[in-house]
């Protein structure tokens, strides 16, 4: 359960969030949101720790591990969220994810959000390896 700080300081953030991305591009005030992880850039490591890791959940998983279940939850939700997980594997490479565990997140969906589902994740995936210069295995 949330207490009142706690909620309003995600409603500010929220807020905060959609101003922010209202500013990057006016077509978010339309709802259009194709190329939308190309208008964000990736947060580095240390960012993504303070943000989703260890700083504000301090027992909890880190960054790496948050951004691996996310992918996880984001190819069981398939095609719809193409833009959010290209936007969340590039995180994940940059919190210290290797393609081989990105890809095993996604097979590992398979069992849950389909052979299709799966299939689409790692098109989406493998676009975006293809866009780094990592070598990882």
């Amino acid at each position: 359960m949330m207490n009142d700080a706690f909620a309003q300081m995600l409603r500010q953030m929220i807020d905060s969030s959609q101003e922010m991305a209202r500013s990057f591009a006016p077509a978010f005030e339309t709802g259009s949101m194709k190329g939308f992880e190309a208008f964000w850039p990736t947060m580095s490591k240390d960012m993504m720790e303070m943000w989703f890791g260890r700083t504000f959940n301090r027992e909890g998983l880190d960054a790496k591990t948050r951004l691996l279940v996310t992918i996880a939850a984001l190819t069981v939700l398939g095609a719809q969220a193409e833009a959010q997980m290209k936007l969340t594997i590039r995180h994940a490479l940059e919190a210290g994810a290797t393609r081989r565990e990105i890809a095993e997140v996604i097979w590992q969906m398979s069992m849950f959000g389909g052979l299709p589902a799966m299939q689409k994740a790692l098109e989406t995936a493998q676009a975006v390896f293809d866009e780094t210069k990592e070598t990882d295995a």
